[in-house]
Parts: structure tokens; sequence; C-alpha cells
């Protein structure tokens, strides 16, 4: 989608700090497999997000799925998705619900839509160009959020992993979004969108 961010920030290499043991701590389910209790669409009347075979499936023009509970801060957050060839979505993190695209950082989903920015990608922040997942393939987000401070200067650390492959730690030194909910974008009536087991682990401030 053609939107930009610009921040003072930067992208460390991988494993550049210590994850959170996800055996030690308790993972809070944000879908419950068969309705969409807990999501709000925000967007154009005919665009289509529905539950079919314990899946969110999302098709039609332009809106956001948000996620009602929340808001969170420090958190990480695992959702497997898939998307269809030449389509183009994008997972919301510390978002508001708000017409059109919502503001807040977003992941993008994209293995072969004319955006040549992929899944991997934060967008208008760090670019990813190699497609990382096959179209129509189910493939496993893993976001770590967390504020931090970094030689005296606060900052948000952006841990993104995908199918278990840990691409980068992105440091904004902006922290241009505080806090928010989760969302999930129906980019465009071409793009076809499916998501489930969603779940977030809340973080210690």
């Amino acid at each position: 989608m053609p939107r930009f961010v610009f921040v003072a920030a930067t992208v460390l290499s991988l494993f550049s700090c210590a994850g959170v043991r996800a055996e030690d701590a308790k993972w809070i389910p944000l879908f419950d497999g068969k309705t969409l209790n807990g999501w709000e669409k925000v967007g154009k009347e005919d665009s289509v997000w529905a539950v079919k075979d314990g899946e969110i499936n999302g098709s039609g023009p332009a809106s956001m799925l948000v996620c009602t509970k929340g808001p969170y801060k420090n958190f990480r957050y695992r959702a497997e998705i898939k998307i269809n060839d030449g389509g183009n979505s994008g997972l919301y993190f510390r978002t508001t619900a708000k017409p059109g695209f919502s503001d807040g950082y977003e992941a993008q989903i994209d293995s072969t839509h004319k955006d040549p920015i992929r899944t991997g990608s934060l967008y208008g922040m760090c670019h990813v160009y190699k497609p990382l997942v096959k179209p129509d393939t189910w493939f496993t987000y893993d976001l770590e959020v967390r504020d931090d401070v970094w030689r005296g200067r606060k900052m948000t650390r952006i841990k993104v992993t995908v199918d278990g492959n840990e691409l980068y730690e992105y440091l904004d030194f902006a922290q241009t979004f505080k806090e928010g909910h989760f969302a999930f974008q129906q980019h465009d009536p071409g793009s076809k969108v499916s998501i489930r087991k969603v779940e977030v682990l809340p973080l210690a401030d």
C-alpha cells in the first residue's frame, strides 16, 4: 500500500537480543476459530470478513479488521496467515481504528503483488524485497515489540520473525506509535487474505 513513514531508526543484525521464553508464559488467543467476536470491521460496507473452516477470510474492497481487545504496548504477537497470488495485506499493531487504512506499524503481507515490498517488511521502515513465502501457503508471523533504552536513548524494538526465521530487529527511536490494537488489512478487490491462530503474549513494561 502507498503509505510511508519516516523515522530515525537503526536495524540490528539477527539475534541481537534475547527472546522471551514462550514456554514460561501464557499466550492469549485473539480468535476463537468460530466467530468474529472481539473483532470489528472498519471500511467499505461491501468489504467482507467472514469465518469459515476455522479461518478468518478477507475479500472485496479496502477495509480493516480491528481487534477490540487491548490496547497493547509491549508484547509478542503470532498469527498464521495466507495470501493469494497477486494479493496484498498487512498485519497492523499499535494501531487505532479510523476510516481508511489505520495508523500504526504494519508488517507487510505480500508474496507476488505488484508492490515489490514483501512479507517480512515493516512498511515504510524496513523493507524485504525477496519473496520469503509462496502465495496461497500458510506461514507464521512472530513479532516482538517492546519499548527500551539504547545508549541513553528511548526507542521501540521490533523483532520480526517469519516461519521461525528471525529476519531483523528494528529500532524506532522516534517511537512512532506508543500503543494500540491489532488489525488486518483487506487491501483491494484482487486480494484475499486468510488468518488463523492469532495470539498475543503481553510483556512487562
